[in-house]
This record gives C-alpha cells, sequence and structure tokens, in this order.
C-alpha cells in the first residue's frame, strides 16, 4: 500500500474523485429495492396505475445518476491507474539505467523485463480496483445489510448464519491463494528467460540443430508456468460457486420464511422481493470484496517485486561535490588494484602499472585472466575491491560519473547496434557531429566503404542488434562509434575478432596516426593486434605476469613467447 499511496499522491484529485463518484452509484443501487417493493405492493396490489408509473420513471432516474457515478468513477479511477503505472514503470527503468554492472549480475534481464511489464500491470490493475470495489462494495454491503434490516429485522437472522460461513471460506482461500502466486511470477520469469534467449540466440539454435531441445525446454517452462497457474485461480475461482451457493441458499431461505410471515400477514411480497435483492447486493458485494483481496494478494507479490528493484542500492555513485570538469589528458594508473565479483574469488590482483597520456596499451592473456574486468574497472562499470585507480592523476572516484564515461570512449567485446540507421547508431558517440565528422571516423574503421555499398548509404535502417550487418562489420561501425567522441582514453576489448587480419592492419595503422593524444587499452587474444603497442600487459590468474613492448617480452616473458610461437611461428608452417 505505501507503494500506491507513494504513486497515487500525485494524482489525489481523480483519487478522492473515483470514490465519490462510486458512492452515488453505490446509493442509487441500494434505493432501487424499496422502489420496487413500492411497486408491487402499493401499485400492482391495489392497481394504481399511476403510482407504477411514477416509481418506475423514478427508478429509471435514479438508474441514469447511478450509471453516470459508475461511469465517472472508472473514468477518474483510469486516469489515476494509468498514470501511477506510467509513473512506476519509468521511476523502474529509470533505477534500472542507474544499475552498475554488478548489480545486474543480481538481476537476471528477464526477470527486470517481467517487473517492468507484468509486475506493473499488476499493481496498476490493482489501484484500479481499489478505488473502485474498495469503496464501492464494502458500502454496499454495509448499505445493503442496513436496509436489509430496517425491513426485517426477524428475516435479517439468515445473514448471522450466512456472512460468517461466507467470511471464512474466503479467508482460507486467500491464505492458500498467496504463495501459489508468488510461484506463478517465479515461473513467469523462467518461461520470459527461456524465450528470451532463444530469440537472442536463434542463429546458435539453427546452427547446432537444437530446435528440438528449445521446443522441450519452452514446453517444460510453459508447462511449470500453466500447471502453477490451474492451481493458483482454480482456488480463486472457487469463490464463484462457493458464492452463487450462499446466495442460491440464502434465497430459498428467504422464500421459505418470508413466505411464512406473508401468511402471518407481517410482511408483504414486494419487501420479500425486495429483500432478495438486498440479501443479492450482500452477496455479491461479499464476493467483489473477495475477489479484491485474491488480486491484491497476488499484486501484492508483484509490488513486492517492483520495491525490491526500487529499493536496491546504487553500489556506484557519485562523491559529495564530485569533478565535472572534462578530462583532457588520458594518463591512467593502477595502484595495488584488486577486484572480486559477488561471492567469487578475486578476478584481479594487486595490479599495479601507468599510462601515459597518448600510450597504447596492450593486453593481453588466457581467458579467464581478468582482461575484460580490467578494462571495465576504468569507466567505473565495476568498483575496484581494494586499491585505488587514477586519471590524470585523480582518483575516478572523484569525477563525475557522467564527466568520467563521456571521456572514455568503449567498444564491447559483444558489439550491440540498436534498431534505427547506421547514423543513428554512429551518433551515439556524439550527437551533435557533422556529416564530414561521421564519415571521417567511418573511413578510419574501415566502414565507410560498405556502408556506401548499401542503397540508403548512412541512413540503411538496422534490424534489431545490427541482425543485417555481418560481425566484422558490426565490429567497425562501433568503433566507429566510439572514435566519433573524441575521447582522450579509447577501450577496444577484443573488438577486430571478426575482421580479417589485413583490415585489421589497416584499422591499426589508421588508429595510431589520428590518436595522437589519446591513451589507448587494446585487449586482444592474437599477438599481431598488440605487437606494435608501446605497452604489452600479460595477464595470467588475475595477475600481472609481464609488462613491456613486444622485443622487451619476446626476450624476458616465457608465456608471452609461448603466446606468439603459438600463434605466428605455428601459424606460419601450417601455411607451408
Amino acid at each position: 500500500m505505501s507503494l500506491i499511496y507513494k504513486y497515487l499522491k500525485k494524482y489525489w484529485v481523480y483519487s478522492i474523485l473515483a470514490p465519490l463518484l462510486m458512492l452515488i452509484e453505490v446509493v442509487c443501487n441500494l434505493l432501487q429495492p424499496n422502489l420496487l417493493a413500492k411497486i408491487v405492493d402499493q401499485g400492482i396490489a391495489s392497481g394504481n396505475m399511476p403510482l407504477i408509473v411514477q416509481t418506475s420513471l423514478t427508478m429509471i432516474g435514479i438508474a441514469l445518476i447511478g450509471m453516470i457515478g459508475g461511469l465517472g468513477c472508472t473514468i477518474a479511477a483510469s486516469i489515476a491507474s494509468q498514470n501511477a503505472g506510467t509513473d512506476i514503470r519509468y521511476e523502474l527503468f529509470t533505477k534500472v539505467q542507474n544499475f552498475s554492472f554488478s548489480t545486474f549480475d543480481r538481476f537476471t534481464s528477464s526477470s527486470l523485463l517481467t517487473r517492468l511489464t507484468n509486475d506493473v500491470v499488476l499493481v496498476q490493475n490493482l489501484i484500479m480496483m481499489l478505488l473502485r470495489i474498495f469503496v464501492g462494495a464494502p458500502l454496499l454491503c454495509l448499505g445493503g445489510i442496513v436496509m436489509a434490516v430496517s425491513l426485517n429485522a426477524k428475516l435479517s437472522l439468515i445473514l448471522v448464519v450466512i456472512i460468517p460461513i461466507v467470511g471464512i471460506t474466503l479467508f482460507f482461500i486467500m491464505k492458500k491463494s498467496l504463495p501459489l502466486f508468488t510461484k506463478v511470477q517465479v515461473k513467469l520469469d523462467r518461461l520470459n528467460q527461456v524465450v528470451q534467449e532463444n530469440l537472442s540466440a536463434i542463429r546458435v539454435v539453427k546452427a547446432f540443430v537444437r530446435e528440438r531441445k528449445e521446443k522441450k525446454r519452452f514446453h517444460t517452462a510453459n508447462k511449470d508456468l500453466r500447471d502453477i497457474n490451474v492451481k493458483a485461480f482454480t482456488l480463486m475461482f472457487l469463490t464463484m460457486p462457493i458464492m452463487m451457493l450462499c446466495v442460491n441458499l440464502s434465497v430459498v431461505a428467504i422464500l421459505w420464511f418470508g413466505g411464512i410471515q406473508v401468511d402471518a400477514g407481517s410482511m408483504q411480497v414486494g419487501q420479500i422481493m425486495a429483500y432478495i435483492n438486498y440479501m443479492t447486493q450482500i452477496l455479491m458485494a461479499f464476493m467483489m470484496i473477495t475477489f479484491l483481496l485474491i488480486y491484491y494478494s497476488r499484486a501484492q507479490v508483484s509490488a513486492k517485486r517492483i520495491n525490491e528493484v526500487l529499493e536496491t542500492q546504487i553500489d556506484i555513485v557519485n562523491i559529495y561535490n564530485p569533478i565535472v570538469t572534462p578530462i583532457t589528458k588520458g594518463s591512467v594508473q593502477f595502484d595495488s588494484v584488486s577486484f572480486h565479483y559477488l561471492k567469487s574469488p578475486p578476478i584481479l590482483k594487486d595490479l599495479t602499472f601507468s599510462v601515459q597520456e597518448g600510450e597504447t596499451v596492450g593486453i593481453i592473456g588466457g581467458t579467464g585472466s581478468g582482461k575484460t574486468t580490467l578494462l571495465q574497472l576504468i569507466p567505473r562499470l565495476y568498483e575496484v575491491s581494494s586499491g585505488s585507480l587514477s586519471i590524470q592523476n585523480q582518483n575516478i572516484k572523484n569525477y563525475d560519473l557522467k564527466t568520467l564515461r563521456q571521456s572514455i570512449g568503449f567498444v564491447l567485446q559483444n558489439t550491440i547496434l540498436f534498431s534505427g540507421t547506421i547514423l543513428d547508431n554512429l551518433k551515439w558517440g556524439n550527437q551533435e557531429a557533422s556529416v564530414q565528422e561521421v564519415e571521417e571516423v567511418c573511413k578510419i574503421a574501415q566502414a565507410h566503404d560498405f556502408i556506401q555499398q548499401f542503397p540508403e548509404g548512412y541512413n540503411t535502417v538496422l534490424g534489431q542488434k545490427g541482425v543485417n550487418l555481418s560481425g566484422g562489420q558490426k565490429q567497425r561501425i562501433a568503433i566507429a562509434r566510439a572514435l566519433l567522441k573524441k575521447p582522450p582514453i579509447l577501450l577496444l576489448d577484443d573488438s577486430t575478432s571478426a575482421v580479417d587480419t589485413a583490415t585489421e592492419a589497416k584499422i591499426q595503422k589508421n588508429l595510431k596516426s589520428y590518436l595522437h593524444h589519446t591513451t589507448t587499452f587494446i585487449v586482444a587474444q592474437r599477438v599481431n593486434s598488440i605487437m606494435n603497442a608501446d605497452k604489452i600487459i600479460v595477464l595470467e590468474e588475475g595477475r600481472i605476469a609481464s609488462i613491456g613492448n613486444h622485443p622487451m617480452l619476446m626476450k624476458e616473458s616465457l608465456l608471452y613467447q609461448e603466446i606468439y610461437r603459438s600463434q605466428i611461428q605455428e601459424g606460419a608452417t601450417d601455411e607451408e
């Protein structure tokens, strides 16, 4: 409820207006049975046609007023709930945007997707129901009881029996349904995960002929969701036959005991009809309250999941009064830097080295040696676990995050492009870049020629994740995108792995001449990619095994020599 209150405060006018309009509808509904009794007992019984017509017109007028009240309540409640839902969804998305990589390691993307969509919709619908049913149903129930008792107190003893039975039954159903709806959301997360993984990796699935396995995996997740939904909703919808049984038993009891009173002359036929209407209204109100409470139980699970995201502490934040002056010199210093992921042994251990402005640094090592992690520490995508990392002789924690990251161009290991044109994707690096600047960086990245071959050139529309481009083409666009920022620090994480060696050599040569004052870090699997670097760091199990230029490492580093021989000399032998 605290979550709902927080987001409804802004729309308090509609939140108050909806219950007030619902009150009008409830009052109108409560007046109708008495007017019906008047028609039967005073109009039809005595043949008083004018009374019948007048009372009928009054009932029509009251029904229209009730309809206006109900319609107005629905509109006001819709405005409040939809706006609150929009605000919740936006704040969730904004919060997720501020997550560090370590926080994303805790939440799966499928779970976040479910929370942003399904969970928000459930809370949004609950708000709608609260503004309508939470006010309308209790008022209708209490009003119906008052009207029924005032109509015939003795007959109301039926209520004393039936209401506790209904209440106990509904409480039992609610108690059993809450844990099931918690499981429903977990199973929905799992289904979304399977779908997301399959669609994003559909080419791998087809390449390895895994369609049957993936169908089986989806069938299992889909079946699990179906089974838990059947359990949850079967239990929830048990309320309908139970309530109808109670209504029918109540009608039989009213007719039985009411008929006895009619025979005794203490009650009239019209009053029995009115009493049945009130009894039906009371029990239907009870059923609406039940559905609200069951839905509340389900939405409560979603609200907790939403709050879990909203209340997650952002672990990488600005210090008080951070440095906002743009970074102009890319000197970088690692001082005893170590890092470990959540609940894992250290990935990087006691790294100490310095890089001067304009230097090119190659990073090489075996799989899992921490190469990519090292790069991700520089723009604070992850926070160092111990030690310090400085840029321009300032600890990176002293910089404003936006300032720090705008000063760094990063080409990720997995190239990500967005739907839109090639030009749109390139301008992620600099929205104000001119056509000439865009073409210049594309020529440096060896992307200009293949872009020009498309009929639409730079205005070619890309599919999701750049599906209509090859891996090498996507990497070259990503390099150009990073260069367009003109950053003082450039991070290239195995960014030419899908490019042929001749094209890679041209890119390396162009980068060297274009980035005079840019400090460049190059993570590579191929020795050829970093042989000309000013400094090469060889990582082994998270530690610096050796550091120096290519000639030095060829003399002093056994590990580097082994990597070189396995790639260069053996490769040459194979060609021969």
